[in-house]
C-alpha cells in the first residue's frame, strides 16, 4: 500500500493502464464526434449554398443595388452624428472657453493669441517705419 501512494504521488510515474485507456477512449469519442461534426456542418454548407446561389442570381439585380443603398444610408447617418458630436464638443469648448472655465488646451490657445498679437504689432510697426522711411526719401529727392 505505501508503494502504491509513492508511485501516485511521483510524477515521473507512469499511471495505470485502466487511466490511459479512459483517456484515450475520451480523447478519440470527443475527436470522432467533432470530425462527423464538422463534416455535417460542411455538407450543410454545401447545400445551402446549392440552394442559395440562384436565388442569389435572380435576386443580384435588386440585391446589389439594396446593398450600396443601405450601406450608403448608413455611412451618411453614421457620418452625421459624428459631426454632429464633433460640433457638439467644439461648441461646449468655446463656451467654457468664454465663460472662464479654462478647458483643456485652452493655455495653449492664450499662448498662440499672445505669439500672434505680438507679431502683428512687430509688423505694425516695421510697415510704419517703411512708410516714414519712404515718405522722407520721396521728400528729399
Amino acid at each position: 500500500m505505501a508503494e502504491h501512494q509513492r508511485q501516485s504521488q511521483d510524477p515521473g510515474h507512469m499511471q495505470p493502464r485502466s487511466h490511459q485507456v479512459v483517456k484515450a477512449a475520451t480523447a478519440a469519442t470527443a475527436g470522432g464526434s467533432l470530425l462527423v461534426l464538422s463534416g455535417l456542418i460542411l455538407a450543410c454548407t454545401v447545400v445551402a449554398l446549392t440552394v442559395a446561389t440562384p436565388l442569389f442570381v435572380i435576386f443580384s439585380p435588386v440585391l446589389v443595388p439594396a446593398v450600396i443603398t443601405v450601406s450608403l444610408i448608413i455611412m451618411g447617418f453614421l457620418t452625421s452624428g459624428g459631426f454632429g458630436v464633433a460640433a457638439v464638443t467644439v461648441l461646449s469648448w468655446i463656451y467654457r472657453y468664454v465663460t472662464g472655465r479654462h478647458p483643456p488646451g485652452a493655455d495653449q490657445l492664450d499662448h498662440a493669441r499672445m505669439k500672434l498679437a505680438s507679431k502683428a504689432r512687430e509688423m505694425k510697426d516695421r510697415a510704419e517705419q517703411f512708410g516714414q522711411q519712404h515718405v522722407t526719401g520721396s521728400q528729399g529727392s
